[in-house]
């Protein structure tokens, strides 16, 4: 594999879970604090959400390119022979024509977000932002399924007994 490609792997990968875990360790706060102390922490709800989108959008391109998406392999033997790659490869169009319309989608939510300043509930973060990470990342989960490597069978062995 290209080491370009190890190191970004490995640095989205990492970015990935110092961002679950921050996550975790707030919501474990939130709860100790409300349930024990009475006192949740302050804007939780807005910092998840944010989290989560961060989480989320942020392994959405690598995830495309490595064709990480939830798939059903009951058909596999069927369509993984050669004759189905034009399929493959339309498939692979109608993805990134999804993920480019929700991208379109977002980029123009931008706009209305600075236009009307919409913020978050409790602690009034600026939802441009986010919404812009959102587009970025989206679009380049777009062009990346339109050059994810095809397909391939893997060879499971459960229920095989040696």
């Amino acid at each position: 594999m290209n080491p370009l490609r190890n190191r970004i792997q490995h640095a989205v990968g990492t970015l990935l879970v110092v961002l679950l875990s921050a996550m975790v360790a707030l919501t474990f706060v939130d709860v100790i604090g409300r349930r024990l102390f009475n006192t949740p922490v302050f804007g939780a709800n807005d910092i998840t959400e944010h989290l989560m989108a961060l989480i989320i959008f942020s392994g959405l391109p690598l995830l495309t390119a490595q064709r990480g998406h939830l798939s059903i392999d009951l058909l596999d033997h069927w369509l993984l022979r050669p004759q189905w790659r034009m399929w493959h490869k339309a498939v692979d169009v109608l993805i990134a024509a999804v993920l480019g319309l929700i991208a379109w989608e977002y980029f123009v939510a931008i706009a209305e977000a600075k236009q009307i300043n919409e913020v978050s509930p409790a602690l009034n973060i600026p939802r441009h932002w986010m919404y812009t990470y959102i587009a970025t990342t989206t679009a380049l989960a777009a062009v990346l399924a339109l050059f994810a490597a095809a397909p391939q069978a893997e060879h499971s062995t459960e229920g095989v007994t040696p």
